[in-house]
């Protein structure tokens, strides 16, 4: 034992002689690492906060910028869509008042040792609360008729009905607005152009009506309506609170219906009913049966496969089906992941945006995770509630956020992995 003692100190006494023959300390260094997970390769600090992109700040102007709305912001921003970087598209619930950070105040009367607000989050939420942005009601499982479920804010003080539809320029610049459509929509969800529609028709989901509009390029005139404003339903003319929408080159459409439906609704090219499939899950989130939902939320087709993507979104997970409802695949979300959105671009992978992680998700299309990025905050660049995003042709990436009431515009970094970028959208039928 002593001799193996004296073998280990006399190679100890070796190794220090040798660092130090020369008179001046070496120090051992590590190894640089051979492979990079950093969005710019070579990066030195940082952790990728925004992922490949950066904010663009002071996008879009201010709509206290507007005469006659000073003092007013932007409300839940439900959806977005960019046609191009000059014309990008928000629905939005409302207008709030514009608020600063109040300073902290206890809350003895809620309970001991609690004040408001918190710091490091968010101090409002746009979307949730009796006097966020109307309409109330806006849950899963939530009747847009009950008046005990209803906004409970005074229209003109906590809240204003206006600027629901609006489109801004690469400055950020409002340069379109709709106030005829400021009456009709209830709780508009969600906005879209058919990417292989070469007359770019608008559609617009609004849940509360339980109808989807088919609007004019312009947005000035509806063309056509699916479903029946007003009444739900879960027949070939009614849906209950739908979604999101998808389509296929042959402007085959699909509707995820929705947040008190559990379907998938499938339409020809000119809106006629084809089929629907899905049944109501099992409470408590935890159903793993095929073709059973609650909260049929996020919804993508990928054009090669013909696959339709459903993000089964209390159920946290993924369902795959063929464009019948076939049943293909299904894989799990991360616990307490809440998957909004979904999109397939053209380099055919697959982006999902969540809202209790703050993430945005990089899947290939048989669900294997490659990438995410995000975080919980208000300071520009972060998320809460992130519920929808698109991406213009320049690969400027756009999120619409309920929570945050905001919809904020990134720009990709300069040397940042092409993988990490959302892909460019498919424009078959138009530039």
């Amino acid at each position: 034992m002593k001799r193996h003692i004296s073998v280990l100190a006399a190679a100890g006494a070796a190794f220090g002689a040798g660092l130090f023959m020369s008179g001046t300390p070496v120090f051992v260094q590590g190894q640089p690492p051979t492979v990079s997970t950093a969005a710019v390769s070579g990066q030195k600090g940082g952790i990728d906060v925004m992922g490949p992109y950066d904010v663009v700040a002071g996008w879009p102007k201010p709509l206290s910028n507007l005469a006659g709305h000073e003092g007013w912001t932007w409300g839940a921003v439900q959806g977005v869509f960019a046609e191009s970087p000059d014309r990008v598209f928000i629905l939005q619930r409302g207008e709030l008042p514009d608020l600063k950070r109040p300073n902290p105040v206890a809350l003895n009367q809620v309970g001991p040792s609690l004040s408001f607000p918190t710091g490091q989050v968010p101090f409002r939420n746009a979307s949730q609360g009796m006097n966020a942005s109307p309409p109330g009601a806006g849950g899963p499982g939530a009747d847009p008729d009950d008046p005990a479920q209803a906004w409970k804010g005074r229209m003109g003080i906590d809240a204003r009905w206006e600027h629901l539809m609006v489109a801004f320029n690469s400055a950020g610049d409002i340069v379109e607005q709709f106030p005829q459509w400021d009456s009709l929509l209830r709780r508009p969800h969600a906005i879209y152009i058919n990417p292989y529609d070469a007359e770019k028709h608008l559609w617009v989901v609004d849940d509360h009506s339980h109808a989807i509009f088919k609007m004019t390029h312009d947005g000035k005139t509806i063309v056509q309506t699916i479903g029946t404003p007003g009444k739900a339903g879960a027949d070939a003319s009614h849906f209950n609170r739908p979604t999101f929408l998808a389509f296929l080159p042959d402007s085959t459409m699909f509707v995820a219906d929705g947040y008190n439906g559990n379907r998938v609704v499938k339409f020809d090219k000119n809106g006629k009913f084809v089929l629907a499939w899905g049944e109501k899950g099992a409470p408590g989130g935890n159903e793993r049966r095929p073709g059973y939902f609650n909260t049929v939320h996020g919804i993508t087709a990928d054009p090669v496969s013909r696959r339709v993507y459903v993000s089964d979104r209390s159920n946290r997970r993924m369902q795959v089906f063929d464009e019948n409802g076939k049943f293909v695949d299904q894989w799990d979300f991360s616990r307490p992941s809440n998957t909004q959105f979904l999109m397939i671009p053209a380099d055919r992978s697959l982006w999902a945006i969540e809202d209790t992680t703050s993430k945005v998700v990089k899947y290939d299309l048989e669900g294997h995770y490659l990438y995410s990025w995000g975080t919980l905050n208000d300071f520009p660049g972060s998320f809460l509630n992130p519920h929808g995003f698109s991406v213009d042709q320049e690969q400027n990436l756009y999120v619409a956020e309920v929570g945050n009431g905001r919809v904020q515009k990134f720009k990709p970094r300069p040397g940042a992995n092409p993988s990490m970028i959302i892909g460019r959208p498919v424009y078959s039928a138009w530039r």
